[in-house]
């Protein structure tokens, strides 16, 4: 069983509980996600089973969408909705002047992480230093936001839906718009729509994906590593050229220099990816383990 569920992962849950609850459905040890969801957001949350770990860190790295919904004129600790109120203000911004705040927002920007994070500084993370009342000077790192569109404007509430970088935390950027709207902002909800090629349209419930395990259907939601791989050219090899490739051997191939392809054996089993480089086809990254 080896392969990717997206889960729609619950609130109030962490993406380790998901982990988890997958290793006890498949009876796999060898499960990873793809990178952390705090406990109050929900959404898209690719889990790898099996030899599919070996893409997590790809999916890591891969750009994300969200929907969220800030509220303007108040600011918290967390800089979401859990956390304690520092400042209120009253919200005398015009949609025209909160549309144009949250726009200067898309491309490449500058963000301080927020203290509620999973970073770590000194080998401490940042949230247990912050749940003890102990702020320390983060440096700011830069992240792209590739769009933002604005769903709604409903007084002091705005939903957006934000596509962007690794690293990107949503909720700093919905207390820098406030801030520059002079009247302060936070996070109330979010909601991750896409990782990568994944989107929320297939993902599952924790609830449909027991159903499914109960029913021994699970393996019907399990995606193929090779999905990740689709913008690639597929190659087949005969058996000699698989005996060469599973040993480590480069071997001789016609195909363009520097492109990788979706390399399979005569059985169309997914084998690894692997790239023509000086007219020879070097294996970038194995998945017949």
């Amino acid at each position: 069983m080896n392969g990717i569920i997206i889960i729609d992962k619950p609130l109030g849950r962490t993406s380790h509980d998901m982990v988890y609850v997958m290793r006890k459905m498949t009876g796999i040890k060898k499960v990873g996600h793809t990178g952390t969801l705090d406990p109050e957001a929900t959404g898209v949350l690719p889990v790898c089973i099996g030899s599919a770990t070996k893409v997590a860190d790809m999916l890591t790295l891969s750009d994300k969408c969200y929907r969220a919904e800030l509220v303007l004129g108040m600011t918290t600790d967390t800089q979401d909705a859990d956390g304690e109120v520092l400042t209120e203000c009253e919200v005398t911004c015009s949609e025209d002047e909160i549309r144009q705040a949250i726009m200067s927002f898309v491309g490449e920007i500058e963000q301080i992480p927020p203290m509620y994070s999973a970073i770590k500084q000194n080998g401490k993370k940042l949230y247990e230093l912050a749940r003890k009342g102990i702020e320390v000077e983060r440096k700011s790192r830069k992240v792209t936001i590739n769009s933002i569109d604005i769903l709604e404007i409903n007084g002091e509430r705005v939903t957006i839906d934000v596509s962007c970088s690794k690293g990107t935390y949503i909720r700093t950027l919905c207390e820098d718009i406030g801030m520059k709207l002079h009247v302060g902002a936070y996070m109330n909800t979010l909601r991750r729509t896409k990782t990568g090629p994944f989107t929320i349209e297939e993902s599952h419930t924790l609830k449909e994906i027991e159903t499914l395990k109960n029913n021994g259907e699970l393996e019907k939601i399990i995606i193929p590593v090779d999905r990740m791989f689709e913008e690639y050219p597929k190659i087949k090899l005969n058996p000699k050229q698989v005996k060469s490739v599973t040993n480590g051997v480069q071997m001789t191939y016609s195909g363009k220099e520097g492109q990788s392809y979706r390399v399979y054996d005569e059985k169309n089993n997914f084998l690894c990816i692997s790239k023509i480089t000086d007219g020879k086809l070097k294996l970038e990254k194995s998945f017949w383990n």
